[in-house]
């Protein structure tokens, strides 16, 4: 592997699992390689979700507009003695080629309704499963943690703090990027500000604290350096250290000039109430209150409702890896091959035939209904799928900014029905319902995929008793 690969697995057209390629190189052999349609879905919503949050789009358009496989690539292949020297040089020229519908990022979704649909040739819509569902899986998922955070401040900052305990550098970048999306005001992650644009924050740890002799002496020194900036207050007494700013700040010599304080431990909502007193009574009314330490959207809930003076939050662990809902059930699956509708009758994981869209019902700028319908279908309500690519390249709804992106979050999340926008799971789900016409497509296709097996359950019966 080079160095880049290693660096950033969406250069590499490898990032995918081995029956992509084993099932495409049986394709190929088979000389099946026509136009296929493939949706990537989910399931179930998890216990603690209302709506999930579409993210990672960017990426996966990224990725196919590159996919490639080098010569490292092909060499590995050929090492691995399973694939045919004809296969390995239909790869060297592959390129993706195909059509990509998709919900723009920041738009809620809900089970059953798709986010993607690729459109191309088989083998080619193959190879990308792995990664198109990587992308759209994770960056949904901490794009809907994110933003039950953001709802649960009620308009006070939040502040990715979660790159340390993401599952990855990788991981820790796309939460900054989602977080923000979400409506996070930024994240610490200072390569995720310079890759995204997210705005970046920090100041000290205890640990700038402690290398001093005193505390005192290490948040003059800090502020000097930094003027304006939030200093960390209880790396011995918080109260003491709340005091020491004040203090400091009436220096007639040198006053120091501190913009915020942080708590990082303790009963947050007691100390931000007591630093609140003693910073206005120093006049230092200006001074904001920042609050960080194990928080999550519950603990914040607890500290708004509770009146704490605190003016945002750094938000890290349960926030970077999605502590209570890390995972859905999503899927990548071939509805359409060669023209004809495809599906499965597995129990549980059956799945409407064919090319579909999303059409979605406002009324006085509230989302009231979903309809999944046939994708040549012109129903009542918006159609949710945009094209976001043409024959392997972007179209300009495939070229949205993260700006644009986290603009539509906001206004989408403001969209949503009341019962909703709680932190808390509702009894009454959002009402998603399929069309007549997709329901009798799917009550066609199974009744013939039916018919098929019990003949060719008894044509083989008829064969084993003629023997």
């Amino acid at each position: 592997m080079t160095g880049s690969e290693r660096d950033d697995p969406l250069r590499s057209a490898l990032f995918t699992d081995l029956y992509e390629l084993t099932m495409s190189a049986a394709y190929f052999a088979e000389g099946m390689d026509r136009r296929a349609v493939f949706e990537l879905f989910f399931r179930r919503m998890p216990p603690t979700r209302n709506f999930i949050i579409a993210a990672g789009l960017d990426e996966v358009l990224s990725y196919l507009e590159h996919l490639r496989f080098s010569a490292d690539d092909l060499a590995y292949l050929a090492d691995q003695d399973r694939f045919s020297r004809e296969f390995l040089d239909f790869l060297a020229e592959l390129r993706f080629t195909g059509d990509v519908d998709a919900l723009p990022e920041g738009t809620p979704v809900f089970p059953d309704e798709p986010l993607i649909r690729v459109e191309a040739p088989l083998i080619e819509a193959q190879l990308v499963e792995t990664m198109v569902l990587n992308q759209i899986h994770f960056q949904s998922i901490a794009a809907s943690k994110a933003a039950r955070v953001v709802m649960a401040a009620d308009g006070r900052d939040v502040v990715d703090f979660g790159s340390r305990r993401a599952h990855g550098a990788d991981a820790a970048l796309k939460v900054a990027r989602t977080s923000y999306l979400a409506g996070a005001a930024g994240t610490s992650n200072v390569l995720a500000g310079k890759i995204y644009g997210v705005p970046i924050f920090g100041t000290m740890a205890h640990s700038y604290i402690q290398s001093h002799d005193d505390e005192a002496g290490a948040l003059r020194a800090f502020a000097e350096v930094h003027p304006d900036t939030t200093l960390l207050v209880d790396t011995y007494d918080t109260l003491e250290g709340v005091r020491t700013v004040v203090e400091l700040s009436r220096d007639d010599e040198r006053p120091l000039r501190v913009g915020g304080i942080r708590l990082d431990s303790g009963d947050l909502g007691e100390l931000a109430r007591q630093s609140r007193r003693l910073l206005d009574d120093g006049g230092l009314e200006h001074v904001k209150i920042f609050a960080s330490s194990g928080l999550d959207e519950y603990t914040i809930r607890e500290l708004v409702e509770s009146g704490a003076p605190i003016d945002g939050f750094g938000v890290g662990t349960n926030m970077a890896v999605s502590d209570d809902a890390p995972g859905l059930d999503m899927a990548y699956k071939l509805v359409q091959y060669a023209g004809r509708p495809r599906m499965k009758l597995s129990t549980s994981k059956v799945m409407h035939p064919g090319p579909k869209q999303v059409f979605r019902s406002v009324d006085a700028g509230r989302m009231v209904h979903d309809v999944i319908a046939r994708a040549d279908e012109e129903l009542a309500g918006q159609p949710l799928l945009e094209p976001v690519m043409r024959g392997g390249r972007r179209l300009a709804a495939g070229e949205i900014s993260l700006e644009d992106a986290r603009d539509r979050a906001r206004e989408q999340l403001g969209r949503l029905p009341d019962r909703l926008l709680g932190i808390e799971a509702r009894e009454l789900e959002y009402p998603v319902s399929f069309s007549p016409a997709l329901e009798r497509a799917l009550e066609d296709l199974s009744g013939s995929l039916e018919a098929d097996r019990g003949a060719a359950t008894t044509s083989a019966e008829h064969e084993r008793s003629s023997r």
